[in-house]
């Protein structure tokens, strides 16, 4: 099997040695160059052919999403490139704004940068855990030991639904898990929900503190629907979305028959927290089983438990299929297991979401709600 090949673009020295020494220490990876900026890296792309970048941000010259953008266009006469990138973030508003900014680019996922280059050990140790993984789910490797997996994008036959033992519910709430490629995917999905919504929305988006803030910012000014990040301890209302706090696990509390959202810092599932199983799960258990649950791109297999209890409680269950997911790793884990009740293209996700709602929404609505990316 061939190794992946990076291409590790940093202004600074420390960095690129630190996160080329740790690639360089996986048999599966090789790195195949380095760049000081973006435009020395959108420069060395051709020659290199890498199979994934790694991208800082602040650079000199050309800037992380000045080069993501470029790369994207393509040269004059040149076909735009698809490769892999990966944001080098750091935890701060601007770190925040800027990673959305260059999601919305075309960049496809983003780790934080080593907060202490002094404690090198450290930093290493931060690249192996965030990065490694990332790249294997990116360029379609597998992720530890074993048989060499399919390409990310190679056709997996689709199980049909296990078979029901109880009637379906109708839905009295929505809860959405995505990961990689979520941020984008879901600036394709909420707009094309309507203000009028029956029911409350409820969202894990694995990311760190600070962007979910922002994320949901950014979502809000696209979307009819309010979306904000949640709190602990606000009423569930039809027409608003709560957004997982990064660090933090969303679920639904309930006194009588009001429901509140809560959150706890309980230990990750998944290695996740938020976690998406976390949030379905205390939505069966607050709504009875009347659930609609989403699963959209991701890697990992979070959310596959919480599907099979959303349908095992009378809910029912959509996952984005593989063509367009960034990485088939959560919905392709609830779709194997055979506890999706479609999958479908993400340009169909928000359509099938209403013909499960209670209130079917007017088609003339599509054309008219707001779609595009982050911005």
């Amino acid at each position: 099997m061939e190794k992946i090949k990076v291409m590790v673009v940093d202004d600074s020295v420390v960095v690129r040695k630190i996160v080329t020494d740790v690639l360089s220490e996986d048999p599966m990876i090789s790195v195949v160059g380095t760049a000081p900026n973006g435009r020395l890296a959108v420069a060395k792309l051709e020659q290199l052919k890498p199979d994934l970048v790694t991208m800082d941000i602040e650079m000199p010259e050309m800037n992380g999403i000045e080069a993501v953008r470029a790369i994207r266009r393509g040269a004059p006469g040149r076909e735009p490139s698809r490769v892999p990138i990966i944001m080098f973030s750091t935890l701060t508003e601007r770190g925040a704004s800027a990673t959305l900014d260059a999601l919305s680019a075309g960049a496809n996922d983003y780790v934080t940068k080593p907060a202490n280059v002094g404690s090198v050990a450290q930093s290493m140790e931060s690249v192996r855990q965030q990065l490694t993984p990332k790249i294997k789910a990116l360029t379609g490797r597998p992720l530890t030991g074993g048989p060499t997996a399919a390409p990310a994008m190679a056709p997996i036959a689709v199980r049909p639904p296990v078979p029901r033992t109880r009637a379906v519910k109708e839905p009295a709430v929505l809860v959405i898990g995505s990961s990689t490629g979520g941020p984008e995917a879901l600036t394709k999905v909420l707009p094309l929900l309507p203000a009028t919504l029956p029911v409350p929305v409820l969202l894990v988006q694995h990311m760190p503190p600070v962007f979910t803030r922002q994320f949901a910012q950014r979502l809000d000014r696209l979307c009819a629907l309010d979306v904000v990040e949640a709190g602990d301890g606000t009423p569930l209302a039809p027409g608003t979305v709560h957004i997982a706090p990064g660090d933090f696990h969303l679920t639904i509390g309930s006194s009588g028959a009001a429901r509140r959202t809560a959150l706890n810092q309980a230990p990750p599932e998944n290695f996740c927290r938020p976690a998406v199983d976390v949030l379905f799960r205390s939505a069966v258990a607050a709504y009875d089983g009347a659930v609609l649950g989403v699963v959209l791109t991701g890697m990992g297999s979070d959310g596959r438990v919480g599907a099979g209890q959303i349908r095992e409680a009378g809910g029912s269950v959509i996952a984005q299929d593989q063509a367009t997911s960034v990485v088939w790793g959560m919905p392709g884990a609830v779709t194997q297991a055979g506890l999706a009740d479609e999958v479908v293209p993400l340009g169909r996700v928000a359509e099938a979401v209403l013909r499960l709602l209670p209130v079917p929404r007017p088609a003339a609505a599509f054309s008219a709600a707001r779609a595009g990316g982050l911005r």
